[in-house]
């Protein structure tokens, strides 16, 4: 329907007598011009964050002497693609698969023992009053807070005390205690999870483990999500602790296996023999540790952001 857009002048000049009323200049380009302080974050982000990625995915692509001598963000050849893959793969065996294995079998158990045991903790601390829970609450936020590698020495302790030292287990249970997963899940039940709703369960009947099985654990999915995403990283990425606990080379995950790696490279390890790594084979190796990190991220990224945003507001 057409409409007559003289009507607004016309009101706006009998309010003020008859007289014409001035229109306002408009600020032209005021919202075109860039915030000088964000395109300085951007350019920050740039230079610390995506430069060494992008480094990295085409130093995969060269040999030796093109990445030392050649520019740093050229193009190799998918011929020498294939040769740094050849040569990583013949390393020991194979032995990128093993570790990657191991990887994937360590990180896989710890996480189905982190989620059996941090999301019904986190319900328990933030549902049930018992005697001694805010004594638990500090401790697991004290423990959270501590750097992993202070408790490299008292975990090993634990484990040589139990004789589990170069099993798998010795890796796993200390994976599986995951005081960070423990604190979010008692945020979200804390913060997101309807009163009302419980106590209406129990009017009905429901016992606690009713109420956290048919009730707590749908709705609390998307944090459950994120404590597992968060739990997967940690325990593919830890290094420290399966260094001190695992003797063998067969039995590394993949981040002690770029170590072993890291100390064939002849630059960094001048006492290396015939079996030397090149440093785009290094380079290859790492973008095939980080892969099945990046594989979780894509896949579960839909839970992720809405594990994120629960309990960011409180009904």
């Amino acid at each position: 329907m057409p409409t007559d857009t003289r009507v607004p002048t016309r009101a706006a000049e009998a309010m003020s007598g008859g007289r014409p009323v001035p229109a306002r200049p408009r600020r032209h380009g005021a919202r075109g011009l860039p915030n000088p302080l964000s395109a300085l974050v951007l350019v920050l982000f740039l230079v610390l964050f995506v430069l060494p990625v992008v480094w990295l995915l085409l130093a995969a692509t060269k040999t030796d002497d093109q990445l030392v001598h050649g520019s740093p963000l050229s193009f190799g050849s998918w011929r020498a693609l294939a040769d740094n893959w050849h040569a990583l793969t013949s390393f020991q065996d194979n032995a990128i698969f093993s570790w990657l294995g191991n990887s994937a079998v360590y990180s896989s158990v710890a996480l189905v023992i982190t989620l059996c045991v941090a999301v019904p903790a986190g319900y328990a601390l933030a549902m049930i009053e018992f005697r001694g829970r805010r004594t638990l609450l500090v401790a697991t936020l004290v423990v959270m807070l501590m750097p992993n590698a202070t408790l490299v020495v008292p975990l090993f302790l634990e484990v040589n005390a139990v004789h589990l030292i170069g099993s798998m287990w010795s890796v796993i249970l200390p994976y599986a205690f995951y005081p960070f997963g423990v604190y979010l899940t008692y945020i979200y039940f804390t913060t997101s999870l309807p009163r009302d709703l419980i106590a209406a369960a129990k009017l009905d009947g429901c016992s606690q483990l009713g109420v956290f099985r048919h009730i707590a654990l749908p709705l609390a999915a998307p944090v459950v999500a994120l404590v597992g995403f968060f739990s997967f990283v940690a325990n593919w990425t830890n290094y420290f602790l399966p260094y001190v606990l695992l003797p063998e080379s067969d039995q590394f995950p993949v981040q002690v296996g770029l170590g072993t790696l890291l100390n064939a490279v002849p630059q960094f390890n001048p006492t290396v023999g015939t079996a030397a790594v090149q440093r785009p084979e290094l380079a290859l190796a790492t973008l095939v540790a980080i892969t099945p990190v990046l594989l979780v991220f894509l896949f579960s990224q839909r839970f992720l952001v809405a594990g994120m945003l629960a309990g960011a507001t409180k009904e």
